[in-house]
């Protein structure tokens, strides 16, 4: 009789192969053309890791690629050769660490979601204080002051998720490797494993993102205008805009409102100029809830069928 192949048969790489801790994970030979959709897919995936930034654009395409990975895990999770196969296993403890992971997620998601709605909240407040008044008016200062202390109980709670991401992703498919599973079922379970690695690292950039560093609220203008040059928003042309993301582009944009001696003109410009700013990252925001809530519908729909299979 030929001896079942195990886990640790196939190449597995303990060591993070990028800055957000993504492992890399050899799919066994594919028996379905569902499995073929889901290597395709973490291969972009892949591929999105090795250009990640903290670019919301960059973030909303792993996101959409995480929601396509979970569709077609669900579809595998439908065949019933997989269904026979892991309920077969249903009463094992790993089986219930992989029942786990979607559900660590998706409370980080719910969390991470409610602190976009925040900001994105408090940024259009700060627009809507921009149309009707100047700057230097004290109702003003009083909404910047609300968006920092925003901006810092944000980097607090972010700091929290981050260091939660990597206790999940140093936990992720440490128990499976010892484990004497037929060509099918290790199939699955690399499949699960690597897919929740992927997804704690698009979610770690996400966190990234909303904990950019903060300029202090209260700086002079050639400090400012120091630290803009240090990350290259000054230059000759709109390249060095691309050296910061949408959210420390508004830290830039509001910092400046605060700048004081400013001649008529040049008020008038950076009200406009903060204006476009604070658009832009409500439009990033946006994009960000639209990929959390996607996300979130597909966690669940891949909890419930797991949930079906290895119910009694």
């Amino acid at each position: 009789m030929m001896k079942k192949p195990s886990l640790a048969t196939f190449s597995t790489n303990p060591k993070h192969s990028s800055k957000y801790g993504v492992r890399s994970i050899s799919l066994p030979t594919r028996s379905h053309p569902t499995t073929v959709q889901i290597e395709e897919e973490l291969t972009k995936l892949k591929s999105w890791e090795t250009s990640s930034s903290s670019k919301s654009e960059t973030i909303c395409f792993g996101l959409s690629g995480l929601t396509r990975l979970y569709k077609c895990i669900e579809e595998l999770l439908k065949l019933p050769l997989t269904q026979q196969a892991l309920s077969q296993h249903k009463n094992e403890k790993w089986v219930d660490e992989l029942l786990d992971s979607p559900l660590r997620f998706l409370d980080l998601l719910s969390k991470t979601r409610d602190e976009t709605l925040l900001l994105k909240g408090k940024v259009e407040e700060l627009q809507s204080v921009l149309r009707r008044r100047k700057v230097g008016d004290s109702d003003m200062e009083n909404h910047v002051a609300e968006y920092w202390s925003l901006r810092r109980k944000m980097r607090k709670e972010c700091t929290k998720s981050l260091l939660l991401l990597k206790q999940i992703d140093g936990s992720i498919g440490s128990s499976y490797f010892s484990l004497d599973l037929n060509n099918h079922l290790c199939a699955i379970v690399k499949v699960l494993i690597e897919a929740s690695l992927m997804t704690s690292s698009i979610l770690q950039s996400l966190v990234v993102f909303l904990s950019s560093p903060i300029l202090r609220s209260k700086v002079n203008k050639w400090s400012l205008v120091s630290r803009l040059m240090q990350k290259g928003v000054f230059g000759c042309d709109n390249q060095h805009e691309n050296n910061i993301n949408e959210l420390e582009k508004v830290d830039f944009g509001v910092s400046s409102l605060m700048m004081e001696n400013l001649s008529k003109d040049a008020e008038v410009e950076k009200i406009q100029s903060a204006h476009g700013r604070l658009q832009a990252l409500v439009v990033a925001i946006e994009g960000i809830e639209n990929g959390l809530e996607c996300l979130f519908k597909r966690l669940i729909n891949t909890r419930v069928s797991f949930l079906n299979i290895i119910s009694p």
